[in-house]
């Protein structure tokens, strides 16, 4: 059994680690009173490690203060169940201390309550209720519900107020316990590759056997970028050459985990558990590096089945096996785990012990395990619906994946009432989008036409094809196999009645009486006779031909003779002005010719009056002699 030095040495160890550590950062929701009005207002509370939180969500519902067995310790006489449909559920507050948290949550859970809500026994900052190390509490894997601890204040009022008969109302509020910034969550699972640590062990493997294959999708397709992590401590320096850090510890007492058995006489040591961690981690790093960091959940989860504590098969050849089987580089392996027994720092076990202290609003990693998302520690039940609902939280609104949207982690408000968001009946299309976090009102895209609108009470077609869909939102009839429409593809949005009618272009147009409003065909002897949309005008001897731009009627004789004429004014025209281009060109080119064959000349031929002005030039120079 452990003796009382190496209790003295982990003691040590574990408080070497604390100072090296930051801090613990306790992860809250809120909760909003709602009833009585002097109470209106909006909380903190403190996020329980067990249960299931609503992560993304919000639960509200009826306080209710027991007047026995205050502290939930032992079950309920009476139901906390709601028995109506669409009622809303019963939050039981209870008070702190005499037993776990997880018993209270436990005994209210078997009593119908929908959360409990904890009241803090002193006036103190918010602390995290976590999970009992005690192995006879099995009854934690099962709650279900969620828990928060509010302040001694708080809950002294929301006591008060439940005796005095008046109705307690309160909303539970996760939607910001988790940041949401963008279109991928990036997550870390602090984990062990100890198996014999009873019920966390347990839970934590059963939680990667039924969440392999859903993380592995995630990050084959890019929504998650997910990193594996292991917690290690450090053996103080004068505690190095003890055989109890010697066991527990490898290179040199810098890596150090607890005795799996908790017992130095039988089984594996510390150092074990260490050299199979930094095993898991090196797994990761190269498949990693290859592109597949996804394979890190198949080695997981075969060495727990092929290489279990139990069947003494917990060893390095056994690991060895695994990683071969899955086809990663054993040689790349080898060189990242390293020398265990060299005294020197181990560059990846190195970081591991750095990655544990907190950063921006991530505390210190001290629980195993734990679950951190976008860089915020998760709190609950290590459980695959619980944890995907706070994975689906960590996305940004309307860029979750779709197994975000599938019933088993969410419901889709979209399906009563459309959400209340614009609806077009005739075409069955709607402005509500289901998202993870609650329906959001945004005018769609159909068919490539972008709708445009407050996505509540409207949304119009826009852009190029909008009267494509649904006329654009225009009127339109037809008559007589003839079809008209207030829509312009020439116009981005907005309707206007055509040339012929009058109206708002949406509602309706009405065909304009051309003919009896007396604004076309008004010339003398013509005839009006009014069309849809449009008239037709007449003139009243047969050989007079209506010109509806002029609204004037010519005779059409003289309309054939002056056409006949004016072609051959043209023809004429034409003739000509090719005659006197073609002339131009002849003359010109005639020109240039001459010129260029002057030139050619001048340079063997010289003209009279060059050899005149030359002999000129050689007399003068004579007279200068």
């Amino acid at each position: 059994m452990m003796g009382p030095a190496w209790c003295a040495v982990l003691a040590v160890l574990l408080a070497a680690a604390g100072p090296a550590a930051g801090r613990f950062v306790v992860e809250k929701n809120s909760v909003s009173v709602t009833s009585p009005e002097a109470l209106k207002g909006k909380y903190e509370c403190a996020i329980g490690n067990f249960g299931v939180p609503q992560y993304g969500g919000t639960l509200q519902g009826w306080v209710v203060y027991p007047k026995s067995n205050k502290d939930a310790c032992k079950e309920f006489e009476t139901s906390f169940k709601s028995h109506k449909s669409g009622e809303r559920p019963n939050f039981v507050l209870i008070d702190r201390g005499e037993c776990f948290f997880t018993t209270k949550a436990w005994n209210a859970q078997l009593a119908g309550a929908a959360a409990i809500l904890v009241v803090d026994s002193k006036d103190e900052p918010l602390i995290t209720m976590d999970n009992p190390e005690d192995t006879g509490t099995s009854h934690m894997e099962n709650i279900t519900i969620p828990s928060v601890l509010i302040t001694k204040k708080l809950g002294e009022d929301l006591k008060k107020s439940a005796e005095n008969g008046e109705m307690v109302s309160v909303l539970l509020d996760w939607r910001e316990s988790l940041p949401h910034p963008d279109e991928r969550v990036e997550y870390e699972f602090w984990t062990n590759s100890n198996d014999e640590c009873g019920p966390k062990c347990d839970m934590q493997m059963d939680f990667v056997k039924s969440f392999r294959g859903t993380a592995q999708v995630l990050e084959q397709k890019g929504y998650t970028q997910f990193t594996p992590h292991y917690i290690t401590w450090y053996c103080p320096e004068a505690f190095v050459v003890s055989k109890q850090c010697k066991s527990q510890c490898i290179n040199h007492g810098r890596y150090c985990a607890p005795d799996p058995e908790q017992d130095f006489s039988k089984g594996y040591d510390g150092k074990d558990v260490v050299v199979q961690n930094l095993h898991q981690v090196c797994v990761f790093k190269v498949a990693n590096d290859s592109g597949k960091p996804w394979l890190w959940w198949d080695y997981v989860h075969d060495f727990a089945i092929r290489c279990p504590m139990k069947e003494k098969k917990y060893t390095h050849e056994c690991a060895t096996q695994v990683i071969k089987s899955l086809g990663l580089d054993l040689g790349k392996i080898d060189k990242c785990i390293g020398d265990p027994e060299a005294d020197e720092e181990n560059p990846i076990l190195k970081a591991e012990q750095d990655a544990q202290i907190g950063h921006g609003k991530r505390g210190d990693v001290t629980i195993l395990p734990t679950l951190v998302v976008n860089n915020r520690q998760y709190r609950g039940k290590l459980d695959k619906g619980a944890v995907l609902k706070a994975i689906c939280s960590g996305f940004e609104e309307t860029t979750e994946p779709a197994i975000c949207l599938s019933d088993d982690v969410q419901t889709n408000e979209c399906l009563e009432n459309h959400g209340g968001c614009w609806f077009d009946k005739a075409n069955n299309v709607t402005a509500c989008k289901d998202t993870f976090r609650g329906r959001v009102c945004e005018c769609p895209i159909v068919k490539g036409v972008k709708f445009a609108g407050d996505g509540y009470t409207n949304c119009e077609a826009s852009g190029i094809g909008r009267c494509e869909i649904n006329n654009g939102g225009c009127w339109k009839d037809t008559k007589d196999g003839k079809t008209i429409s207030a829509c312009s593809h020439e116009e981005s949005k907005g309707c206007k009645c055509p040339v012929g009618f009058t109206g708002d272009g949406v509602k309706s147009c009405e065909d304009i009486d051309e003919c009896k409003a007396k604004s076309a065909c008004q010339c003398s002897g013509c005839s009006c006779q009014n069309t849809w949309g449009s008239y037709e005008c007449s003139c009243g001897n047969t050989n007079m031909l209506y010109m509806r731009e002029q609204d004037t009627c010519i005779s059409k004789q003289a309309a054939s003779s002056v056409g006949w004429s004016f072609m051959w004014v043209i023809f004429f025209g034409l003739v000509f002005a090719g005659v006197g281009a073609y002339a131009v060109y002849k003359y010109r080119l005639r020109s240039y010719m001459d010129s260029e064959i002057r030139a050619i000349m001048a340079q063997y031929m010289p003209l009279d009056s060059q050899e005149g002005a030359n002999q000129q030039h050689v007399a003068h120079a004579g007279d200068d002699i």
